[in-house]
C-alpha cells in the first residue's frame, strides 16, 4: 500500500497535467509568444525528500513462518546537476543526483520452524546516486512548466547485520554464543521516475518527483543458530540480498544559461487577475481546510529480557509488531502568510481503526526455541498533530518556496483480542478466545521537525505543494497492558533519540479564485534509539502487596501513510 500510494500520486499528477496541458494547448487564457522561455542549458541544484524502502532477505532454511522483510523508512537530502537540450515543446535531458540518506529498520528472519531460534535482520541505506536520461514536455504559458519521465542507473550503500537470537541466559542453549554477521556494501541497481518542474524565474525552477529504485545484493554467510528439541547447532547457511524504495523529492535548480541582465518576470502577465494566485507578496493571507485521510499503520517495539548481556546489541528477546492498522481521520488544517515571507502553519487530527494484527515474537526463552502468536485488533484510535513557523526565501504570485522548524505529536491506542499460536514447539493450541480482550498499548510520540515547503501553480487553476520534514530527535513513552495474567502485569515504555520522516504532497483545483479541492499523499515515519527503556511492572509477583519493577532495554518504531482530499479556503 506505501507503494501504491507514491505510485497512484505521481499517475494522478502526471493524468491530469497531460489532460490539462491539452486543453491549454487548445485555448490558452492569453496569447503569448510559445518561446519565451527555453529549458535548454546547464543547471544545479539542491533536494530532499523521503519515502518507504523494503529490504528482503531469502530465506536458505526453507519457507518463512514470519518476517524476512524488513521496512526501511528513508529521509534523504542531497544535490543534482544535469543539462537540458530543447527542441519545440519536447526537452532531453541528462542529470546525476547524490543524497545522503537517514534511515532505520530491522525484523525477524529466518524463521522457519518452531524448533530453532530465529534471527534478527537490520538493514538501511545510507547514500544513493542515480544518474537517468529525461524525457519531458512542456506545457502551460510559454512553456515554463515540464512534465517528464526518467530511467536510468542507481547506486546504493547499504548497512546491517544478521545476528542469531541465542541467549547466554536462556537455560537450554546456556554457553552457546550469540554470533553475528555484519555488511555493509554498494550495490548497483536501476530506478525509474516522473515529475514535474515548474521555472519560477528566469534562472530558478522548482520540481517535484516520485522516484522507484531497486537493487539486488550480495550472497552473505548466516551466522550458525541453535533448535530445541533436540538441543543441536544449525549450520550457517546463505542468504541473499534485495531492496527496493519509493521516494518522493522536491528539489530546487539554479539554470546557468539564464540572462542575469534579464527582467524579472511578470507573474500577473501569465494568467488574469481573476486567477487564483498562489501568494501577494506585500500582503497577508491565510488558507484553512479540512481533510479526510485513509492511512494504515505499523507500531513495533523489541525488548531483552534482564540482565542485558555483552554482545545484546539490540537483538531482542520478544517482538510484538502491530501491523494492518488501516484507519480514517478527519483533520483540520491552516497556513498564515505575512507581507514579509514568515508564515505559521498546522494541522490536527482525529481517527480510528477496527482493523489490524499482532504478531507477539518469543526467542529462546526457557524451553520455547521460537514462539509466534497473532492477536486481532480493535477499539483502536489516534490523534496528531504539526505545527511550523518558517520564512519563504523564493516567492511570487505563483509560487513560494521556504523553510521551517516545527513540533509534531502522534498518540495511538487500541486493544488486542484473542490469541492464536502460529509457531512453536509446544503443542498448538489457541491461548485466548476470538473475542476475549487480551491487551491494550497506548503509544505517544512527540518529535521536533525541520523541513522545507514547496507550492506552485501549474496552470491557471492547478496548483501543486509539498511538505518534506526531518525528524532530528524524537521522544517516546507508552504502557503495555498484559491481560491475561494471574498477576497485574504492564510494561512502562520510554524511549527517545531516533529520528524520522514525515512527509506529504497535494495536487489541488480551484473552483473558484479562493476555494479549491485536491487529493494528496502523506508518509510519517519514527523510531527511537536501540538502548531506550521498558520497566516491566508486576503486583503481587512477590505476594499479596508486593510491586516488582524491572528495568529492560527496548527500541520502538511506527509507520503511518496514506492518501487524503481536502477542501480548503483563502482569505486573502
Amino acid at each position: 500500500m506505501r507503494s501504491g500510494v507514491l505510485v497512484g500520486g505521481a499517475a494522478t499528477v502526471a493524468l491530469v497535467a497531460c489532460g490539462v496541458a491539452n486543453s491549454a494547448d487548445l485555448d490558452p487564457v492569453i496569447k503569448l509568444p510559445p518561446t519565451v522561455w527555453s529549458w535548454t542549458g546547464a543547471y544545479v541544484g539542491v533536494h530532499g525528500g523521503g519515502g518507504y524502502g523494503q529490504t528482503s532477505f531469502s530465506d536458505p532454511y526453507g519457507p518463512p513462518i514470519y518476517g524476512d522483510a524488513i521496512s526501511t523508512p528513508v529521509f534523504m537530502a542531497g544535490g543534482q546537476v544535469g543539462y537540458n537540450w530543447q527542441r519545440y515543446r519536447w526537452v532531453f535531458g541528462a542529470e546525476l543526483d547524490a543524497s545522503y540518506t537517514v534511515s532505520d529498520g530491522t525484523n525477524s528472519c529466518f524463521a522457519f520452524s518452531g524448533i530453532a531460534v530465529i534471527d534478527t535482520c537490520k538493514a538501511g541505506p545510507n547514500v544513493f546516486v542515480t544518474g537517468t536520461a529525461r524525457v519531458g514536455y512542456t506545457f502551460g504559458p510559454q512553456g515554463r512548466t515540464l512534465a517528464y519521465v526518467k530511467a536510468g542507473v542507481a547506486w546504493q550503500n547499504n548497512r546491517g547485520e544478521i545476528a542469531n537470537n541465542n541467549e547466554f541466559r536462556a537455560g537450554t542453549f546456556a554457553g552457546y554464543p550469540r554470533q553475528t554477521t555484519q555488511f555493509d556494501y554498494g550495490r548497483f541497481g536501476g530506478t525509474v521516475g516522473a515529475g514535474v518542474e515548474q521555472a519560477l524565474t528566469p534562472a530558478w525552477s522548482v520540481k517535484f518527483e516520485y522516484d522507484y529504485m531497486g537493487f539486488g545484493g550480495p550472497h552473505l554467510a548466516t551466522p550458525p543458530t541453535m533448535q530445541y528439541p533436540p538441543v543441536a547447532v544449525i549450520p550457517g547457511n546463505t542468504t541473499r540480498l534485495s531492496s527496493n524504495y519509493h521516494v518522493g523529492k522536491v528539489g530546487l535548480n539554479y539554470h546557468f544559461d539564464a540572462t542575469p541582465s534579464a527582467p524579472k518576470w511578470s507573474d500577473a502577465l501569465l494568467y488574469p487577475e481573476s486567477a487564483p494566485p498562489s501568494v501577494k507578496p506585500g500582503d497577508w493571507s491565510v488558507e484553512s481546510g479540512s481533510r479526510v485521510w485513509l492511512s494504515r499503520g505499523t507500531f513495533q517495539w523489541d525488548f531483552i529480557l534482564p540482565p542485558p548481556m555483552p554482545g545484546d546489541g539490540g537483538i531482542p528477546s520478544s517482538r510484538l509488531t502491530y501491523h494492518g492498522l488501516d484507519g480514517i481521520s478527519g483533520e483540520l488544517f491552516g497556513r498564515l502568510d505575512s507581507p514579509w515571507g514568515i508564515f505559521l502553519k498546522g494541522n490536527i487530527g482525529v481517527g480510528r481503526f477496527n482493523k489490524g494484527k499482532l504478531n507477539d515474537e518469543d526467542s529462546s526463552i526457557g524451553e520455547v526455541a521460537y514462539s509466534n502468536t497473532l492477536s486481532g485488533q480493535a477499539n483502536g484510535k489516534f490523534m496528531y498533530y504539526t505545527a511550523d513557523a518558517g520564512y519563504d526565501f523564493l516567492r511570487g504570485r505563483t509560487y513560494k518556496l521556504g523553510a521551517f522548524v516545527g513540533w509534531t505529536y502522534y498518540g495511538q491506542k487500541s486493544d488486542s483480542m484473542g490469541c492464536l499460536q502460529t509457531a512453536s514447539s509446544l503443542p498448538f493450541r489457541p491461548c485466548a478466545l476470538p473475542q476475549q480482550l487480551i491487551g491494550t498499548q497506548d503509544s505517544n510520540w512527540n518529535a521536533s521537525r525541520i523541513g522545507f515547503s514547496a507550492e506552485a501553480m501549474l496552470l491557471e487553476r492547478w496548483r501543486v505543494t509539498a511538505d518534506v520534514a526531518y525528524l532530528p530527535w524524537t521522544d517516546f513513552s507508552g504502557r503495555d497492558n498484559h491481560l491475561l495474567r494471574d498477576n497485574t502485569t504492564f510494561y512502562d515504555q520510554r524511549g527517545n533519540g531516533g529520528g524520522g520522516v514525515q512527509m506529504e504532497g497535494t495536487l489541488s483545483y480551484f473552483l473558484s479564485k479562493n476555494f479549491s479541492v485536491g487529493v494528496g499523499a502523506r508518509y510519517w515515519a519514527m523510531w527511537t534509539k536501540n538502548d531506550s527503556d521498558v520497566t516491566y511492572n508486576c503486583s503481587g509477583c512477590n505476594g499479596p502487596g508486593t510491586l516488582v519493577q524491572t528495568p529492560l532495554l527496548a527500541k520502538y518504531s511506527m509507520e503511518r501513510w496514506g492518501t487524503f482530499l481536502q477542501a480548503s479556503y483563502r482569505f486573502d
